[in-house]
């Protein structure tokens, strides 16, 4: 006896990645996910890999990961994909301490965050 299957995370048409541990704080992977919610699947992986800021590369890893979740898991046309959905969020913070002048410490925090796309086949009109 095995455990039944768990429900899909996304509807039909559609295909997940998830990244959970992207080294970089939420706010600065937001502003690269911003650039490619509701575009063409083709078109926000050149957006992410001419983009200057450091965080696209990250980004444009986990959006390819769900273009070729589409194509080989469900059998989706990657012409057609667009990007449905692309949130950020934060994930765990390690806590570091750096020494200052007359024996005193600071504390440095260096965020992880997660980011989730989800693509979406969608029907040419």
């Amino acid at each position: 006896m095995s455990k039944p299957a768990s429900p899909r995370k996304v509807g039909e048409k559609e295909a997940l990645a998830v990244a959970t541990t992207v080294r970089g704080s939420a706010y600065k992977l937001n502003l690269v996910a911003g650039l490619i919610r509701g575009k063409k699947a083709g078109d926000a992986l050149n957006i992410l890999t001419f983009s200057k800021k450091a965080m696209a590369v990250d980004v444009r890893k986990v959006l390819a990961s769900a273009i070729a979740n589409a194509e080989n898991n469900h059998n989706l046309d990657v012409d057609a994909l667009v990007v449905k959905e692309a949130s950020v969020g934060k994930s765990i913070s390690m806590k570091r301490f750096a020494t200052r002048a007359r024996g005193r410490s600071t504390r440095i925090v260096k965020p992880f965050s997660r980011i989730r796309v989800v693509v979406r086949e969608q029907e040419e009109a």
